[in-house]
């Protein structure tokens, strides 16, 4: 009887709840933040995928014919099936997350500059994403309004928290201090917190040989004391570099679930190398 008493309060909470769809993980903790629980959250990305060159599988069309709502973050895959999702529920309402943040990183990518997509590694950032999915629920779910302000004033204090617990973790880190991270994600991370990423990657290709001599002198110069790579990409090219140099490979990724939690861990990386 409790089990059936459990399925009918699911299947209630499914029916009255704005079905949303997000591009990567750490939306789904923004949205979560802000609708709590008046929305479900779908991913579209999957953690162990790039969201630069993603396709869709046939299961994940269908949820986007049952979405109200799809947030999206500027990531390449959107260019082109952003129109597609559109055209599978005409009803859907995509909202662009990334309204009034300043994109500003150019990074070199297939032989051309493209401003760095990577916006919610900043906290600072994400508390703009915040605000721009609480204008978006509000709007839609006028009779929510008050909760959804709530939880973005509660969200947005969060957001400072973490903002100062990763400036106290970095404190004795010298300014613009490099560290190595093979495909260039951390670009807004870096930048809030006075610190230079030198990216492995090459046009978005593994480096060749002329190119992995230069980068080895580069962190040679630079003390770099570990590289920080990507599930979601190979890191053959990093393995070789720290080889070389004699130093860490640290996997972490700007599309990892723990959203908060990662960033702290990868300050606290930086800091322990960069103090030794």
């Amino acid at each position: 009887m409790k089990k059936v008493i459990l399925l009918l309060l699911s299947s209630l909470y499914c029916l009255f709840a704005t079905n949303v769809v997000v591009s990567i993980a750490p939306q789904k903790l923004f949205v979560k933040k802000i609708g709590g629980d008046k929305v479900t959250v779908d991913v579209m990305v999957p953690t162990s995928s790039s969201a630069h060159t993603y396709t869709p599988k046939p299961s994940q069309m269908k949820s986007i014919t049952h979405a109200k709502i799809y947030f999206s973050i500027g990531m390449e895959f959107e260019d082109i099936w952003l129109e597609k999702f559109k055209a599978q529920n005409r009803d859907l309402i995509i909202s662009d997350t990334t309204k009034d943040i300043n994109r500003t990183i150019l990074i070199k990518h297939h032989k051309h500059k493209e401003l760095d997509p990577h916006i919610w590694v900043d906290p600072i950032n994400v508390k703009d994403i915040a605000k721009n999915i609480y204008t978006t629920l509000s709007q839609i779910d006028s009779n929510n309004s008050n909760y959804y302000k709530t939880n973005l004033e509660s969200y947005l204090k969060e957001l400072d928290e973490l903002d100062n617990t990763i400036k106290k973790i970095l404190n004795d880190v010298p300014k613009d201090a490099t560290f190595m991270v093979f495909h260039p994600a951390w670009g807004y991370f870096a930048k809030r917190y006075h610190l230079k990423q030198l990216p492995v990657e090459v046009e978005g290709k593994e480096p060749k040989m002329k190119e992995l001599i230069s980068l080895i002198k580069i962190a040679k110069k630079e003390h770099v004391h570990a590289i920080f790579t990507q599930p979601e990409f190979s890191d053959k090219s990093a393995k070789l570099i720290a080889k070389e140099l004699g130093i860490e490979v640290i996997k972490t990724s700007p599309l990892a679930e723990d959203w908060a939690e990662n960033l702290i861990r990868l300050a606290r990386a930086i800091e322990h190398k960069k103090s030794r």
